[in-house]
């Protein structure tokens, strides 16, 4: 059996061990932006990333250009990268600013 740092010719196995889910807070505003940022980051270093957005109230534009921004950086590692169970106030920001079809690949649930 592989450890979880060890790999056999690009096997899935290290990616898996190394995945990381981020959930949101209620309100992601331009406050919170820094340290959602700053994980994110790390957590894309690392292998696939679900965001969690079920306790998200209120999101500010420039979360959700962050997230796709993560998204590509995610696609270009060819690491996964999903937000699993939008709330309805994310998904209304979504709607709202016209961005569905960049989030349409990466939204579950």
């Amino acid at each position: 059996m592989l450890a979880p740092d060890q790999s056999v010719g690009g096997s899935q196995f290290m990616a898996q061990a190394r995945s990381r889910t981020i959930a949101l807070p209620a309100i992601v505003d331009l406050d919170a932006l820094d340290p959602i940022r700053d994980e994110l980051v790390d957590a894309l270093d690392s292998g696939p990333v679900t965001v969690r957005a079920a306790a998200v109230d209120r999101v500010a534009t420039n979360a959700l250009f962050m997230l796709l921004s993560a998204a590509e950086t995610a696609r270009r590692n060819t690491n996964a990268f999903t937000v699993s169970e939008p709330s309805e106030a994310f998904l209304a920001a979504v709607a709202r600013l016209g961005l569905g079809n960049q989030f349409a690949g990466i939204l579950e649930g």
